[in-house]
């Protein structure tokens, strides 16, 4: 252990290096440098409580995270580097190989679709009595099922807005590729929603042929495409931290329904 750190200090660095990803031995023994100016291996080993067997594992695996450094003199020493340079450098390289792993699976992941989708679709060739609706309580995939049938539309794009959002329309460059394309869009605004930032965004939207309301209060967050597809979601009224559950759905008289629903509030609504 080291003598210039009291027991409680000490043990909480320990865990604080251990949370930046140094292994226990790791973190003991960069402690116990920190606290002098070069060690032997098998000194270190002692000092920090770390099995002898394991010591140079330990000091190779510093050295190459950046925390150690090599003394050569008349035997192999080692000594600490200064956290404000350890830390950092250790920090980025770790996420730099964290952007290369997702950027990585990202490949894989999109060359994989096809393949599955293929699976999936032979898969699902029976269908079954309530395939016209799907729950989805995740916001990643409902996000995706949004930009999906956003992106697939033809002449209708309807949407009821309210936090919080999987996809904020107000950022989705979709909607206003749609309105620019000739689809007839119209976004119902819940006015709680809207600080200074989105109303900026508007005018961008209604150049794009977007049309905008805004409502005092909204039921529900309802996109419709094209009269018969899209999604319901509703605020689970048990849960403290606002959660919503999604409704997707491909069908014509729920469709008619969601749409005379968006009418009625359409027409109480005002403009910016």
């Amino acid at each position: 252990m080291s003598e210039e750190l009291a027991e409680v200090d000490f043990q909480r660095f320990w865990r604080r290096l251990q949370q930046l990803g140094l292994n226990a031995y790791e973190s003991r023994s960069y402690l116990v440098l920190l606290g002098h100016p070069k060690f032997k291996a098998l000194e270190l080993a002692a000092r920090a409580h770390v099995p002898r067997q394991k010591i140079y594992e330990v000091l190779d695996s510093l050295v190459e995270k950046g925390f150690a450094q090599v003394v050569q003199e008349k035997t192999k020493l080692f000594s600490a580097v200064e956290p404000s340079l350890a830390i950092p450098g250790y920090l980025g390289r770790k996420r730099l190989m964290l952007e290369q792993e997702l950027m990585d699976n990202s490949r894989a992941g999109s060359a994989m679709i096809d393949d599955l989708n293929t699976l999936y679709s032979e898969g699902q060739g029976g269908r079954g009595t309530l395939d016209f609706l799907r729950i989805v309580t995740e916001p990643a995939q409902t996000g995706a099922e949004y930009r999906r049938m956003l992106a697939e539309v033809h002449s209708e794009y309807l949407e009821f807005s309210r936090p919080p959002y999987a996809v904020d329309p107000l950022d989705e460059k979709l909607v206003k590729q749609a309105g620019s394309g000739g689809v007839a869009c119209r976004l119902l605004l819940e006015a709680g929603s809207l600080d200074d930032e989105h109303r900026q965004r508007l005018s961008e939207y209604m150049a794009a042929g977007v049309e905008v309301r805004i409502a005092d209060a909204l039921p529900m967050k309802l996109a419709l495409f094209d009269g018969a597809r899209g999604l319901i979601a509703l605020l689970d009224p048990v849960i403290s931290r606002p959660t919503w559950t999604s409704v997707v759905f491909d069908h014509e008289g729920l469709g008619e329904a969601m749409k005379g629903l968006f009418d009625g509030h359409w027409q109480k609504g005002r403009g910016l």
